[in-house]
C-alpha cells in the first residue's frame, strides 16, 4: 500500500497567499524607492544649499532613517564625496533607485497580463516566475543607468548641469527637449510604445515558459520599454535628476502614453509641446526671448 503524501496547511496557505505577498512585496518596494530619493533630494539640497521647489526639510536631521534601517547619510554618501564632489557608483546608484521608483509602476500591466497567462494555463500563479519576469526588466534599466550616470558626471564636468543634475546651458536644454520631441514622431517610438500598450499580444507572441524563460522576457520587455522612454527620462537634465516633482510627473506621463486607451492621444501631442519648448529656450539662448 502506498502512502499518501500530503501538503501541510502552511505550506498550501502560503502558497495561496504568494501571488497577494509577491504584489505587496512589490509596491512597498516602489514606495521605499520613492521614500528614499526624497531624502536623497532633500539633504542634497540641504548640502548643496540649494533651494528646492515645495519641499519641507524641517524634519531632515542627520541621524533620521528610513525605512528598512535605511540612513539618509548613507545614502547621499553614494552619490558625493566629502567634499561634495560626484562619484560615478553613487551616480549609478541613485540612476538605479530613481529607475526603480519611476519605472517599476509602469510594469504593472505586463505583470497582471503574465499573472492572466499564467492562471488561465495552469490556473496557478508562480512567485517565482513574477520575480524573474520583473527582475529582467529591472536589470534593463540597471544596465541603462551605467550610462546615464556616466553622461551625468560628464555633463557636470563640463560645467553643463548642476550638481543636483540641472542643466546649466539653454543650449544643452534646449537640444535634449528637441531631442526628446523627435523622438516622439519616430517609427521606433511607435513600435515600443505598440508592445508596452499590448503586453497580452506581445506574450503571446513571444511566450517562453518557466523561471528562465520569465528573466528572458523580462530583459526583452525592458528593452522595449527603455527604447520608449530614454529620451523623456533623460530630461531629468532640464528638470533635475534630484527634483521629486520631476520625477513624480515623468512617471506618471509615462504611465499614461503606455495606457491603450489614453496613450495615443498623448505621444504625438507631447512631441509638439516638446519642441515648442526647445525653441522658446532657444529663443532665450540666442537672446531673442525673455523666459523670466
Amino acid at each position: 500500500m502506498s502512502a499518501k503524501i500530503t501538503t501541510p496547511f502552511f505550506s498550501q496557505s502560503l502558497g495561496s497567499y504568494g501571488p497577494a505577498v509577491a504584489w505587496v512585496t512589490f509596491f512597498v518596494g516602489i514606495l521605499v524607492s520613492w521614500w528614499a530619493l526624497l531624502w536623497m533630494s532633500a539633504e542634497h539640497n540641504t548640502i548643496g544649499n540649494l533651494s528646492p521647489s515645495g519641499l519641507d526639510r524641517s524634519f531632515i536631521s542627520s541621524e533620521a532613517s528610513l525605512p528598512l534601517g535605511l540612513n539618509a547619510d548613507l545614502l547621499l554618501s553614494l552619490c558625493l564625496t566629502a567634499t561634495n564632489e560626484l562619484t560615478f557608483v553613487g551616480l549609478v546608484a541613485m540612476w538605479s533607485i530613481m529607475s526603480l521608483a519611476m519605472m517599476a509602476p509602469t510594469a504593472v500591466p505586463m505583470l497582471k497580463s503574465y499573472q492572466d497567462i499564467l492562471v488561465a494555463g495552469n490556473g496557478k500563479i508562480s512567485p517565482r516566475a513574477f520575480w524573474a519576469l520583473l527582475g529582467g526588466y529591472l536589470t534593463v534599466w540597471i544596465c541603462f543607468s551605467i550610462p546615464a550616470a556616466g553622461l551625468q558626471l560628464l555633463l557636470v564636468t563640463f560645467d553643463l548641469l548642476a550638481v543636483d543634475g540641472t542643466s546649466l546651458s539653454g543650449w544643452l536644454t534646449t537640444g535634449l527637449l528637441a531631442l526628446a520631441g523627435i523622438y516622439q514622431f519616430t517609427p521606433i517610438k511607435e513600435a515600443c510604445l505598440s508592445k508596452c500598450r499590448s503586453p497580452m499580444a506581445y506574450f503571446m507572441g513571444r511566450w517562453q515558459p518557466g523561471i528562465a524563460g520569465a528573466y528572458r522576457m523580462g530583459l526583452h520587455h525592458g528593452a522595449i520599454c527603455v527604447g520608449c522612454c530614454w529620451a523623456l527620462m533623460l530630461l531629468g537634465f532640464v528638470g533635475g535628476t534630484m527634483n521629486p516633482l520631476w520625477m513624480f510627473g515623468a512617471m506618471v506621463l509615462m504611465i499614461c502614453e503606455k495606457l491603450p486607451d489614453i496613450g495615443r492621444y498623448i505621444t504625438r501631442p507631447l512631441g509638439i509641446v516638446l519642441l515648442a519648448s526647445a525653441l522658446l529656450f532657444l529663443g532665450q539662448t540666442l537672446g531673442v526671448l525673455s523666459l523670466s
